[in-house]
């Protein structure tokens, strides 16, 4: 089982700049992936895209990358136009406004585009310090979530003892149950027809009750979906979906049960299971 919460950090400083990925997973019902670079690193998008998407089924996964440059060389070249037409309506304002000064150099150069800087960056160069990075990262990641995975298995697991307790105690009931309803038949047909009683019609009328407030076919569907359950979580690494709609199904004969029985007993053990279940439904909301 792994969960779809996890955290990871990695950095790494070399001698012309320095790397940091920062990793974040949290629980989504798909796989939703952010991922912050640099933006003269777009281009490698797409490879961090297919690493994470290589390990994690589910969730919304955040990756952080961050570089710090040293001594990445940088040619710097003049864009002649456009400080020649600086150069010509600044002269243009001086003599507009009666001004002797000049324009001078340093004016020139602090205007938007004067100076064009580029730095000679090496996509591939990059991608090789990044690369080993990001995989010791994403690793750290899984091994992360996969750790917060079994801890919530182990209380899932705990969980579903408590409703199987539960329902080995409704369980016990059932013989009862259908005994009562019964008797309460054979009841009110001594009383409607006293010695008159057509056995016939009490054994049709009983199985037609039967039929309507049993919940031994109940019993034997929640202990199925139970198992079946128990399997999932135990043979399934990413068992997220199929658990959440067993889920509705084990929530479905819960309530049919409660709604059947008028034991006390029994209506006790049903609101102690819906209750387990919902705390097993909260903790699958983190599981892929």
């Amino acid at each position: 089982m792994v969960s779809m919460t996890g955290y990871a950090y990695r950095e790494k400083t070399g001698q012309d700049f320095s790397i940091s990925v920062e990793i974040k997973g949290c629980n989504s019902r798909y796989l939703e992936i952010y991922v912050n670079l640099p933006p003269w690193l777009t281009m490698l998008e797409t490879k961090i895209r297919e690493k994470i998407s290589s390990c994690c089924g589910r969730g919304k996964v955040e990756v952080f990358m961050r570089i710090r440059e040293y001594n990445t060389p940088i040619k710097i070249s003049i864009n002649k136009n456009a400080a020649r037409a600086y150069f010509d309506a600044m002269n243009d304002m001086a003599k507009e406004l009666g001004i002797r000064e000049k324009p001078g150099l340093q004016a020139l150069m602090e205007m938007e585009s004067v100076l064009e800087i580029e730095k000679n960056r090496d996509d591939e160069r990059y991608w090789q310090e990044i690369q080993p990075l990001l995989d010791d990262a994403a690793k750290a990641f899984c091994q992360e979530r996969e750790r917060e995975g079994r801890h919530t298995q182990d209380d899932i697991l705990s969980h579903l003892g408590i409703i199987e307790t539960s329902l080995n105690k409704v369980s016990a009931f059932a013989p009862e149950i259908e005994q009562t309803l019964k008797e309460n038949i054979k009841s009110r047909f001594a009383e409607l027809l006293g010695n008159q009683v057509d056995e016939n019609r009490v054994l049709s009328e009983t199985a037609s009750q039967l039929l309507k407030y049993t919940i031994s076919e109940e019993i034997s569907r929640l202990n199925s979906h139970l198992g079946e359950f128990r399997r999932e979580t135990e043979s399934n690494q990413r068992p997220g979906k199929k658990l959440d709609f067993l889920c509705q199904e084990i929530n479905r004969e819960i309530n049919t049960i409660g709604s059947k029985s008028a034991i006390i007993d029994v209506s006790t053990e049903v609101v102690r299971m819906k209750e387990t279940l919902e705390n097993i439904r909260e903790q699958l909301r983190n599981i892929e």
